[in-house]
């Protein structure tokens, strides 16, 4: 890529709407995510917030709005194109290849990327987490979640993506782990990547970014900063974020030191 490809550039959804089983799950988002900065992504479960990352990546087709990076229209690209274009996504669920190595399933993510930037894409992934450098040829299944996290997060990073969508980092992960995911990912976005991070626990994400989103009901009810829902509680109580549950940070399950199967 030339200079002017690999150019800084904000990520935009502008009025996007997508349906699932016929039914409105995303209604008119707009949002932007601007380079060198964590941008945050709150809303209760089933908010509409997986299936806006699914559209972003190529995966759902937008039923209105578009997206668009820099002044180029992803709207109706397929995923590979979506990718190729600088938008790397890292989908909730910690999907890998289980039966593959570590070095394995980085290595099938940079099947589009030529040999030199496939192995300058490995080093930087390996430099953001070193701990797989000791895991290396140890099977994916086999691999903590944490450590699997990690593999997901390489995957995503190894093509040196100009916008990186993270869905639920922390879901399944143990404080300690999300802990030492977090400053990674600040550090992507001090590389000048956009970075947006969607959560469902606010403690996880608040005081990472600049700006906050909050989905309700496939809605933005909320777009402004992530120190003014910080400030004030009553605006997550709102999108029913904290309904039923403590702001403590035992709402993150304590299972990232355990095998996942």
């Amino acid at each position: 890529m030339s200079d002017s490809d690999t150019a800084a550039v904000s990520l935009r959804l502008e009025g996007l709407s997508v349906a699932r089983g016929g039914r409105p799950v995303v209604r008119e988002v707009s949002l932007e995510i601007p380079p060198a900065e964590v941008t945050i992504l709150l809303g209760a479960n089933g908010a509409g917030k997986s299936s806006l990352v699914l559209a972003v990546a190529g995966l759902l087709r937008p039923t209105g709005g578009r997206v668009v990076l820099g002044d180029r229209d992803l709207t109706r690209l397929r995923p590979e194109q979506v990718r190729a274009a600088g938008v790397a996504v890292v989908p909730e669920g910690r999907r890998l290849l289980g039966n593959l190595s570590v070095e394995d399933n980085l290595r099938v993510a940079t099947y589009s990327l030529s040999r030199e930037h496939a192995k300058s894409g490995i080093a930087y992934a390996l430099e953001l987490f070193p701990e797989l450098e000791k895991r290396w040829g140890v099977t994916a299944r086999l691999l903590s979640g944490g450590e699997q996290q990690m593999v997901v997060l390489a995957q995503a990073l190894v093509s040196r993506p100009r916008t990186l969508l993270v869905d639920e980092l922390s879901l399944g992960l143990a404080p300690v782990v999300v802990k030492r995911l977090v400053p990674t990912l600040q550090e992507v976005a001090a590389s000048g990547v956009g970075v947006l991070l969607i959560e469902q626990f606010a403690h996880v994400a608040l005081g990472l970014g600049q700006s906050a989103y909050v989905l309700e009901g496939g809605r933005i009810s909320y777009s402004g900063t992530a120190q003014q829902l910080k400030d004030d509680p009553e605006l997550l109580h709102s999108a029913y974020l904290l309904a039923g549950q403590s702001t403590s940070k035992t709402t993150v399950v304590d299972d990232g030191d355990a095998p996942a199967g």
